[in-house]
């Protein structure tokens, strides 16, 4: 089975992942609940990046644990801004194929974020766009709810003069 038959081509889920943890100063090797740790992403994710090729090349421990080094730690942060960007996994996948052919592939790889980058640019516009009916609606409804405030306190004060002024008369006319 191929990534592209395991994937739709958008991803609709571009949210980050929880905040990472700061990794320690001086260490290059990490088990796979480290990582966990540090990126936010879950175990099983990173187990399928590597097995959809995204990570093919993870280290491991003479017990055959998975051991990731600084530079699969910065691959990951590159893979997560990839993530936030929406761009599909097969192009991620694609692009990890192309880091690994080589120089050579410089320009496929330049296309492939230039293409990314068009559609990252597209989304901030109806983003822009979004936030600024938002920002109407809820400028409308503050306004509204001001007005609303002042009529019911004008309201209020109306019904409290209606009624002392009834209250009066009708001593007026007892008395």
């Amino acid at each position: 089975m191929t990534v592209m038959e395991t994937t739709s081509t958008r991803t609709d889920s571009c949210a980050a992942p929880p905040h990472p943890h700061r990794r320690p100063e001086g260490q290059d090797s990490y088990t796979i609940s480290e990582v966990v740790a540090f990126t936010g992403l879950t175990a099983h994710t990173l187990r399928w990046y590597e097995r959809i090729g995204l990570m093919p090349h993870i280290g491991r421990s003479h017990t055959g644990q998975r051991r990731y080094s600084n530079r699969d730690l910065d691959w990951l942060d590159l893979v997560g801004k990839l993530r936030l960007t929406g761009m599909p996994v097969a192009d991620m996948v694609r692009y990890a194929e192309l880091v690994r052919e080589g120089d050579h592939t410089f320009g496929e790889r330049f296309e492939l974020l230039e293409s990314t980058r068009r559609d990252v640019l597209a989304r901030i516009t109806e983003l822009q766009d979004t936030l600024a009916v938002l920002d109407r609606k809820i400028s409308f409804y503050a306004d509204a709810g001001r007005l609303y405030e002042q009529d019911k306190t004008h309201e209020q004060h109306t019904t409290y003069e209606q009624h002392t002024t009834y209250e009066q008369k009708k001593a007026e006319q007892a008395g």
